[in-house]
């Protein structure tokens, strides 16, 4: 698995790797980390398309999907604890 780019964001940190004929889309936040792979043949332009793949909408829906998963292990670790 190897980096092939980085996307700058205000608010997490965007990476795109390639493995196994597939492009690897990883997003962090702080301790959380959203993946989505999609094969190679499925896109015409090749990392150009995952580029484009990446719009506002998608992302801002990234962004509330962050905070869900945040609050999850929250409400998780809170039982774990008290």
């Amino acid at each position: 698995m190897r980096i092939i780019a980085e996307l700058p964001h205000p608010e997490f940190k965007i990476s795109i790797l390639n493995m196994n004929q597939k492009f690897i889309v990883k997003i962090e936040k702080g301790t959380l980390e959203q993946s989505y792979k999609i094969p190679e043949m499925d896109l015409t332009e090749g990392v150009n398309s995952v580029f484009e793949l990446l719009d506002e909408k998608f992302l801002k829906t990234v962004s509330s999907r962050f905070a869900e998963m945040g609050k999850d292990f929250r409400e998780s670790y809170y039982r774990y604890n008290y």
